[in-house]
């Protein structure tokens, strides 16, 4: 699900398959002041966000300016002015600085890292509430580097400290979440290419292989690569655990309305450990 500006960019990845909001003109608030609201932000518990997850599966619609959504991110080439390709997200990490997202919108096997990628989170019709975060260092897996191996289509990316802060300490960060099995309600929020908003859909995941996952929602068109699968809401900070990017099994899919991710086991830990160690 890589968006076809890529080709511009000297991506010769063919695209695959990924709505209106109010312009945001404000940043919207970190994870530490969201915990801070009264009821741990608007009221949600638990069981009130997989009760409205529960009644909404398999729908896709415009992603709101929540601390949650804020976590995603375009990916550009040098800047926002041009055509966005990818999606990413935050991740925590002991660093503050780290982002996940397909190893096919960073790394071509065939020429190397794709340069000059910058993050931008929350990013709205043009606007960049969050900034603007170049891309420093990309961990891909040897096995992407040699022969584009899906079951392992995912990248971690190091982004450069923006006022003397990192991504986390302005946003807050989704953990990591490996081995949780095949069947998990999640959220998936990304950018189609074709869209200057987000879209999000929340669906159970289940199992296209071992070493895949798969989720049904429509409308997932190029440019949702790298789109995180978030579960385990915490109504507190306002975050989750990603568990899964578009990627993997036909780079996310050929259909818009089914996404696929290479699974979460060991290989992403691993791969996660090289990014931070």
């Amino acid at each position: 699900m890589l968006a076809p500006v890529l080709a511009a960019a000297g991506c010769t990845t063919s695209a695959g398959p990924g709505g209106g909001a109010p312009t945001v003109t404000s940043a919207p608030a970190t994870a530490a002041s969201a915990s801070a609201a009264p009821g741990g932000g608007h009221g949600w518990t638990r069981q009130r966000f997989k009760g409205a997850v529960g009644r909404r599966t398999g729908v896709t619609r415009t992603a709101k300016p929540t601390v949650l959504n804020g976590l995603v991110g375009a990916l550009f080439t040098r800047n926002a002015d041009g055509d966005h390709f990818c999606t990413a997200s935050v991740i925590d990490s002991a660093g503050l600085n780290l982002i996940v997202t397909a190893a096919h919108c960073v790394w071509d096997p065939k020429l190397g890292r794709r340069s000059d990628l910058v993050f931008v989170p929350g990013y709205r019709d043009g606007d960049t509430p969050s900034g603007v975060w170049p891309l420093l260092a990309v961990t891909v897996d040897d096995a992407w580097k040699d022969h584009a191996d899906p079951d392992v289509d995912v990248a971690f990316a190091v982004v450069q400290a923006q006022n003397g802060q990192q991504v986390q300490q302005v946003l807050g960060a989704n953990r990591l979440g490996v081995n949780r099995g095949y069947r998990l309600p999640v959220r998936v929020t990304g950018y189609p290419g074709s869209s200057e908003v987000p879209i999000t859909c929340s669906n159970t995941t289940s199992e296209q292989s071992p070493t895949q996952l798969r989720i049904d929602c429509p409308d997932y068109t190029g440019g949702t690569s790298g789109s995180p699968w978030v579960t385990d809401f915490d109504p507190a900070t306002r975050t989750g655990t990603a568990v899964g990017v578009i990627g993997g099994y036909q780079e996310g899919g050929n259909s818009p309305d089914t996404s696929y991710s290479s699974y979460f086991g060991d290989r992403v830990q691993a791969l996660y450990d090289r990014a931070t160690g």
